[in-house]
């Protein structure tokens, strides 16, 4: 099946080009670059800076290169396992989770909205699945897998279920049974009631809240004196770690108290800009020094 085209709209675009303070010249790392569109603002803003672009998706990458200028330095992999040797950047931006093209195409396997394999698997080069988690883990790891990465307070009920019926092949069989695992009271509520199953396999798939927490240690390392790294997060996970990592950074000044979120305008145009959260740092001496 032919995949559907990378399209994606970046979450808080202007927000994020003010708050990077683009420096001309600068040297710039987006280490999330989905189809290009923050990475294309930094260069529409100041079209002589360099810019080193990173994704785990050879699909965003193949849809960035053909918006971005051919001179975007591209590397494929996990951010938090990037060494950019003695490269130093003037801001680094990263913008988290799964984009709108992975979740709509079917056989990527994030969306319990469409029947697919368990699959979630951000690189595809990968050998972890959602569906090797879901038949393999005993009881207690999925409980804890699913109270943990999706905060779902029925992980319990919803593990003990999962081993009762595996194995599990497809993401409908793994949502309906999660659906009548539930009460029926539950089945109703602002969310389907497998959405924080999901997103805890997602996460723990793709290892990316222990990315995240290697990406803010490591990050200030690659930043110049006066650079600033902004990050956007989707749920309290990833914006807890987020804020909890700029404010206990020694070499970190943090720029914005409270997160900024999307206007009244963006809400309306782009729905999943409800709940971006941007936070921005900037890069300073080490104040145990």
């Amino acid at each position: 099946m032919q995949e559907r085209p990378f399209i994606h709209i970046s979450v808080l675009q202007q927000e994020l080009i003010a708050g990077l303070q683009i420096r001309r010249g600068g040297h710039y790392l987006d280490a999330t670059v989905g189809g290009g569109g923050h990475s294309y603002g930094i260069w529409q803003t100041a079209p002589e800076v360099k810019l080193t672009a990173i994704d785990r998706d050879e699909t965003a990458i193949a849809a960035a290169r053909a918006q971005l200028p051919a001179t975007v330095q591209f590397w494929q992999g996990n951010f938090a396992d990037y060494h950019p040797l003695d490269l130093k950047f003037d801001g680094i931006i990263a913008d988290l989770g799964v984009s709108s093209p992975q979740f709509d195409n079917r056989d990527r396997g994030f969306s319990f909205q469409q029947e697919a394999a368990l699959d979630m698997r951000m690189d595809r080069r990968q050998k972890l699945t959602a569906a090797e988690i879901v038949n393999r883990r005993s009881q207690k790891e999925l409980a804890d897998i699913i109270y943990q990465y999706g905060e779902e307070r029925l992980s319990r009920r919803i593990a003990g279920r999962i081993v009762e019926k595996r194995p599990l092949q497809t993401t409908k069989e793994l949502a309906d049974l999660i659906y009548y695992a539930v009460p029926a009271k539950y089945r109703h509520g602002k969310i389907h009631p497998a959405t924080r199953t999901f997103q805890a396999l997602r996460l723990v798939v793709n290892a990316e809240l222990e990315s995240l927490e290697k990406l803010i240690r490591i990050a200030p390392e690659w930043l110049k004196i006066g650079g600033r790294i902004g990050i956007i997060s989707f749920h309290s996970l990833e914006d807890r770690i987020v804020k909890h990592g700029f404010r206990n950074a020694n070499d970190l000044k943090v720029i914005t108290k409270k997160p900024i979120i999307a206007g009244d305008e963006e809400r309306q145009n782009n729905p999943r800009s409800r709940s971006a959260k941007l936070r921005f740092a900037e890069r300073i001496e080490n104040r145990r020094y």
